[in-house]
């Protein structure tokens, strides 16, 4: 597994890291005791940042898989 994880571009490895901590300190935030708005004000920001990593990474892979799919048909020509 380690050797598949080294294998992954570093940009994805950053994004990944960055997602797990964000999605930690989501889970930490909602576990915490601290007042109502201000707990549900920082889960929803740490929240957000997860889920606009991820979806960043996602546009990516697809981009990624898209050129490599164009790059493919048109060495087919």
């Amino acid at each position: 597994m380690l050797e598949a994880i080294r294998r992954v571009n570093q940009t994805t490895r950053v994004q990944y890291a960055l997602m797990l901590i964000f999605g930690t300190l989501c889970i930490a935030v909602a576990l915490s005791p601290l007042e109502d708005p201000i707990r549900l004000t920082a889960v929803g920001t740490l929240f957000g940042f997860t889920a606009g990593i991820w979806v960043s990474h996602l546009v990516q892979v697809l981009s990624r898989a898209a050129a490599a799919g164009n790059a493919d048909f048109r060495a087919a020509d």
